[in-house]
């Protein structure tokens, strides 16, 4: 099998900017199954205190994710890339099935194999509670509007 997934290492800054787009669009589409893709079969992760091997496992904690993260927003951005590497920063808002809202603040640090596929995902969350009036996403629910702030430009 020879996936692809472009832009393939090494990065330039504009295909590692590229890169961390085309993740932000695709977690926004809460397509477990779909962002499982970008990964390689046997990528290996760590979310917080969960660890987690291949894409099965991958599309079960995005669906548990995602079920009970509802109205997910998300926006990452470049923080540093080398050849194969790319780290991000990201923040993303959400609210329990009580209405209550939460803002969460996290790092990541992603190693691509040489056909573009994510075969390590390390990431680093913490969870703000926030009232919805402190609310700052508020497009439409799938992919950031082009025209949206991002991380730097809301402060973030």
């Amino acid at each position: 099998m020879n996936e692809q997934r472009p832009p393939l290492p090494p990065f330039t800054t504009e295909t590692a900017i590229q890169k961390v787009r085309s993740a932000e669009d695709g977690w926004n589409s809460r397509n477990a199954e779909k962002v499982s893709l970008a990964y390689t079969l046997d990528s290996v992760w760590r979310n917080r205190g969960e660890f987690l091997q291949g894409r099965a496992a991958i599309v079960a904690f995005l669906t548990r994710k995602w079920n009970r993260e509802l109205d997910y927003r998300l926006i990452k951005e470049i923080w540093a890339f080398t050849d194969d590497r790319i780290a991000v920063r990201f923040a993303y808002e959400w609210r329990d099935d009580s209405d209550n809202w939460f803002r969460s603040y996290g790092n990541e640090n992603w190693e691509f194999d040489a056909s573009g596929l994510m075969r390590r995902r390390i990431a680093s969350i913490n969870d703000m509670p926030i009232a919805e009036t402190d609310r700052r996403y508020h497009w439409p629910l799938g992919r950031r509007p082009g025209d949206h702030p991002g991380l730097s430009d809301l402060d973030f």
